[in-house]
């Protein structure tokens, strides 16, 4: 896990700062979100992945773990916000999907893209031991590629 300290210290700090810019975004423009219908959904979607990327690569640097703890931690992560975000985008489909059809699929498959991996890196740890950590990367990029498209939507788009 050596090599891994400064890359999961990184995205710690990363998902931390981006989720306070989620909170700044969705606090300005509580009202013009609580009111449109769907938007309540994607910062939640964005909150979800970030905790995912910090719980993620909090409990990666816990030192002197087997990587056994490493791999269930992972998939118990990523398990845990595959199954939150599946909820919300359940919720949004009735709220959202026939008038947007495009942009949801968009929004869904990029939020299966930021949660899987980690089900798959820790699947593959599991079966493989630390070497598999690679799966985490997709993950990190696409909850921050998530994170970024809602920030932007509930700071900028909101008001157009």
């Amino acid at each position: 896990m050596g090599d891994w300290g400064a890359f999961f210290a990184a995205e710690a700090g990363a998902a931390a700062a981006l989720a306070g810019l989620v909170f700044v975004g969705a606090s300005i423009n509580l009202t013009k979100i609580l009111g449109t219908p769907g938007l309540t959904g994607r910062a939640g979607e964005a909150l979800v992945v970030l905790l995912e990327v910090l719980l993620a690569a909090s409990l990666a640097l816990v030192p002197g773990q087997p990587g056994a703890f490493i791999g269930i931690e992972l998939l118990v992560v990523g398990l845990g916000a595959w199954a939150v975000l599946i909820g919300i985008l359940r919720q949004a489909r009735h709220e959202w999907e026939r008038e947007h059809p495009w942009p949801f699929a968009f929004r869904a498959v990029l939020g299966q893209a930021a949660t899987l991996p980690f089900v798959a890196a820790g699947i593959a740890v599991l079966l493989r031991g630390p070497g598999a950590l690679y799966w985490v990367v997709p993950g990190v990029v696409c909850s921050f590629g998530v994170t970024f498209l809602t920030a932007w939507v509930l700071l900028v788009e909101i008001d157009r």
